[in-house]
């Protein structure tokens, strides 16, 4: 099979996928019971809760989201949930902000904080690379500040600008896992720290065109002003956005501020989707939304080099496509849950591992160099599975699966070829304490043969690299206890374990413990 068919197959596996899940099952758009309304297809909106986000940092920063900074939405999981029985008793919403947003106003402005303090004490290391995981006992804070603004033009129409301030590298510098540890951390672009002066995160121009009568309520955040939508409708959207505010999104996976903290519990480690050093690219999507279902694409820039701060503008040359199919029902139990399908094609200016091991076999170079093999318009894809299920009112699980291609460098996420992960968030409702949430998630991940082998022959990788490797899958597992303090205040605890950091069984495993502090303005 030639090249040009391989990549028609590629981008047919969705469509083939997405048909074999549109069977008469899948009711109409059914709402999580502690999240709002799905229909919305929105990372923001799917929170039980006010939302967090992905920033600072590098792979995803404010991203992951998905990415995913933000204010809350002022729906506590009482409200946000209208598959109440009509024989409970209705509570009184909380007030999960500092300040109260309006509704009706054309104008949105919020603001959030996010500070986290992550430790963990030395751990055995046979030995250690310039981008290892340093295993001596430290500690480190991240900061993230984010002030949101919008304005409904019509509506139909909207502009949404966000500036932010994030601050802190992270312990290690955000080397030495592919599931590191804290999303909000803010990576060092080639080795370089970024500037600590606050900068535009995002700005973009969101345009809804309705194709029906009929409506659906939405409930309003930094990224959708709407407070109803057409249940059919076009949406799109131009300007910079960070990817996974609107791709990989999980009710309960996607959220750093008020979730989980990990790299690739939050996102899909095996989707390298397109972003800058903090996690932020320009481009366009399109999104179908129709009752049960939704379809969207993006176009965005690539960085100019893996884990680059400045984005590749040709993009004849280089670029990111990005599919995903959505499905919402009750195929299970009667309970509502989501399946979304993604895959992804890269283009740009990659490196090659098995270049790089042949060129260092040659004695072409001194040890395998990634950055020597680099070819514009070499092409890297991968496919995603993401669900999420209730089990009841205030249960729910989620998952995720990906794969990539792995021929071609990792470039702009992290260093992981294959992944697995799955987790479970109880709401705090059960114990009197409705805001409050917990989690646990579990994830494994794991690189193809060739990245092995160039770690295993002293290569490095823009997070990884410990001068030798005996290979192992990396198995992490994190659980956290969110409460919430008071109006939009909030305080977690959050524990990670790491075997295998780095995919190296001679390093580790590693306990990192977490406080953060959380405020919704």
């Amino acid at each position: 099979m030639n090249r040009p068919q391989r990549e028609v197959c590629i981008w047919m596996l969705p469509a083939v996928l997405s048909l074999f899940l549109a069977t008469p099952r899948l009711a109409s758009a059914q709402t999580l019971p502690f999240a709002p309304e799905p229909v919305q297809s929105s990372p923001l909106r799917l929170q039980f809760g006010p939302t967090g986000a992905e920033s600072g940092a590098g792979p995803g920063a404010e991203s992951a989201q998905p990415a995913l900074d933000s204010s809350a939405s002022q729906a506590s999981p009482a409200q946000a949930s209208p598959t109440q029985s009509s024989d409970e008793t209705p509570e009184s919403p909380d007030v999960v902000t500092v300040f109260p947003h309006s509704n009706t106003s054309r104008w949105w402005i919020s603001g959030q904080a996010n500070v986290v303090l992550q430790w963990h004490g030395a751990f055995r290391a046979l030995y250690s690379g310039p981008n290892s995981l340093t295993n001596w006992a430290q500690s480190a804070t991240t900061h993230v500040l984010t002030l949101y603004t919008g304005y409904q033009l019509t509506h139909t129409t909207e502009v949404l600008v966000d500036v932010e301030d994030a601050t802190g590298h992270g312990i290690g510098n955000a080397n030495g896992l592919a599931g590191y540890v804290n999303l909000d951390s803010v990576r060092l672009a080639n080795g370089i720290a970024l500037t600590r002066a606050p900068y535009p995160a995002r700005a973009m121009l969101r345009q809804i065109i309705p194709l029906s009568h009929d409506t659906v309520e939405a409930d309003r955040d930094e990224l959708h002003l709407a407070t109803s939508l057409p249940a059919r409708r076009l949406e799109f959207r131009v300007g910079k956005f960070d990817l996974v505010d609107f791709f990989d999104v999980n009710t309960w996976g996607s959220d750093s501020h008020l979730q989980f903290l990990n790299w690739t519990i939050d996102s899909n480690g095996a989707y390298d989707y397109a972003a800058d050093t903090r996690g932020y690219t320009y481009g366009a999507t399109a999104e179908y939304d129709d009752h049960w279902w939704t379809v969207r694409f993006a176009e965005a820039l690539m960085p100019k080099v893996a884990n680059g701060e400045y984005l590749d503008a040709d993009i004849a040359r280089a670029r990111s496509e990005n599919l995903e199919f959505e499905a919402r029902g009750k195929l299970i139990a009667h309970r509502a849950g989501t399946v979304r399908l993604l895959s992804y094609l890269n283009h740009g200016n990659m490196g090659n591992y098995e270049d790089a091991i042949r060129a260092f076999l040659n004695n072409e170079t001194t040890t395998p160099d990634i950055i020597a093999t680099r070819v514009q318009g070499r092409k890297k894809y991968g496919f995603g599975l993401n669900f999420e299920q209730t089990i009841t009112p205030e249960l729910g699980v989620f998952g995720r699966f990906g794969w990539s291609d792995g021929r071609n460098e990792s470039f702009a996420y992290t260093e992981c070829d294959r992944t697995v992960e799955l987790g479970a968030m109880f709401q705090g409702k059960l114990w009197h304490r409705r805001d409050d949430r917990v989690g646990i998630g579990v994830v494994g991940n794991g690189i193809v043969a060739a990245h092995q082998q160039y770690l295993a022959l002293g290569g490095l990788g823009f997070i990884l690299g410990d001068g030798g490797l005996t290979y192992g899958h990396e198995k992490i597992v994190e659980t956290f206890y969110t409460a919430h303090l008071w109006r939009g205040f909030y305080g977690s605890y959050d524990f990670q374990y790491a075997a295998n950091p780095g995919y190296n069984q001679a390093r580790g495993p590693v306990a990192v413990s977490a406080v953060r502090f959380h405020t919704d303005f």
